[in-house]
């Protein structure tokens, strides 16, 4: 398919994290309601090849991400005739994806997040691709704890994890530099993030911190944050019960952070109402001197918000407290359930061929790589093994020519991350919880009086209803 029918034939599926409404926009190349495909149904064309949806890229993404998807897009077809790939808009939204699912808006084939997964596949929301990971050697390579999260009680497994990140601190080189701040020696603690932030804010009238607040993504960072800290917010007592530990030490020095931060330093800056898509908008244009977020956001930045690369830093989270961590996460590419065996096939086919074969075979990963390349998208952007560290280092050295992120003004991740302890997202309703717990953090931005403990407190006995129900 060329460049200009993938470009009419685009669906958009998804729009922000968590969005409360569906943004759903579909069309074929050529309007034939015998060609496109129907939720549960064959998606073969007139000519017998069989047409699959694959979830591309979120709505906004650069033309170049597109040219490169092409090219992608092309190879596959070459080597399977049978199977003519249509690429799909897509952005994962919680709250809206039983909806898609029913109405089969979503495509064929696309990702889901860990803390999702889980949830999906209990649902019946998820195809059983057991039969085809063991059928492709997959089932003992992949990190157990990672293929856990696409494992149901009986083993079975609904997906295959493709990529993961840790958490880290974002920050703008040139504002660290405006404001006398070395970009090469990022913050390390906590106070030196609020020192630094105070710093950029006084010098530049830039926000030097902020933080997600809004759909789920306030509760997302507040977690994070408070696992830095050496808090849970949950314990899983390994029998199918949670048990909410919401007001720890670690969730309560983060709320005070923010608190400090924001009225006391003045540094937060007067947008409080920040998701994953508006912080990255943001820091992209300049505006922002730091934030947290996973260690694959650079690739969007670049990509989706037009950041200059020259300006961007990553460093690890800063830990503290008695057991830090660092929340990680990441996503797996999925099959919908509605598809019928023949659609089914080509999807394996699809995943196996875009996320997985790069990730073990080295001219697979060279191919990959420059395609991006080629195209302009970052290739080498730091995430987290999905299989052993032993094949990532290795991946890591197929694709060294074709690498053009700025890797050096990412050492201070890349250098430190495997020293600190990884710690998975919270598994008993994680993202009605991420959502109970936004307007804990609106709260402390918003009412410089905000009473912390008596948030907490709340927080902990309505996670805890959540968790019984």
């Amino acid at each position: 398919m060329t460049m200009m029918s993938i470009g009419r034939r685009t669906a958009a599926v998804g729009a922000t994290l968590a969005a409360s409404a569906m943004l759903v926009t579909a069309c074929s190349s050529d309007g034939d309601p015998d060609t496109t495909p129907t939720s549960g149904g064959s998606a073969e064309a007139a000519s017998g090849t069989i047409e699959l949806r694959v979830a591309t890229f979120p709505p906004g993404a650069d033309e170049a991400a597109y040219e490169a998807f092409a090219t992608q897009e092309a190879q596959f077809e070459e080597a399977n005739p049978d199977i003519d790939v249509i690429g799909v808009e897509y952005e994962w939204t919680g709250p809206t994806f039983a909806v898609q699912l029913a109405g089969g808006s979503l495509p064929d084939v696309f990702t889901v997040p860990f803390t999702d997964s889980k949830t999906l596949l209990e649902n019946g929301q998820l195809m059983d691709v057991t039969a085809e990971v063991d059928a492709l050697g997959y089932s003992d390579r992949f990190n157990p704890i990672i293929l856990d999260g696409v494992t149901d009680a009986d083993g079975n497994i609904f997906g295959f994890p493709r990529q993961a990140y840790a958490m880290g601190l974002h920050y703008n080189r040139d504002l660290f530099e405006a404001a006398g701040l070395d970009p090469d020696n990022p913050p390390a603690t906590w106070d030196e993030v609020r020192e630094a932030a105070k710093a950029i804010a006084d010098t530049t009238g830039k926000a030097g911190y902020s933080q997600m607040a809004i759909n789920n993504t306030g509760g997302w960072q507040l977690t994070a944050q408070t696992v830095s800290r050496g808090g849970r917010t949950q314990v899983d007592n390994g029998d199918g019960t949670y048990t909410s530990s919401i007001s720890n030490a670690g969730t309560k020095a983060t709320l005070e952070f923010l608190h400090d931060v924001k009225w006391e330093d003045n540094a937060f800056g007067a947008k409080v109402d920040l998701d994953w898509g508006t912080i990255n908008q943001e820091f992209a244009a300049g505006n922002l001197g730091m934030f947290t977020s996973g260690s694959d956001v650079y690739t969007a930045l670049v990509r989706d918000f037009g950041m200059d690369p020259d300006q961007y830093g990553l460093t690890v989270m800063p830990l503290e407290g008695d057991d830090p961590g660092t929340l990680g996460g990441g996503d797996i590419a999925v099959v919908s359930p509605t598809v019928d065996e023949s659609t089914k096939a080509a999807a394996v086919k699809w995943i196996d061929w875009y996320y997985m074969q790069k990730l073990m075979n080295e001219d697979a990963a060279k191919a990959d790589a420059q395609a991006l390349a080629d195209s302009g998208q970052a290739v080498g952007t730091p995430v987290l093994p999905v299989l052993s560290r032993e094949l990532y280092d290795e991946s890591q050295q197929w694709i060294a020519e074709f690498v053009n992120v700025p890797q050096e003004q990412m050492t201070p991740f890349t250098e430190n991350i495997w020293d600190q302890t990884p710690v998975g997202e919270p598994k008993g309703k994680t993202q009605e919880i991420y959502a109970l717990l936004d307007p804990v953090v609106q709260a402390v931005l918003t009412d410089e009086s905000a009473d912390i403990d008596a948030l907490l407190t709340q927080a902990d006995q309505d996670a805890q209803a959540l968790l019984d129900q």
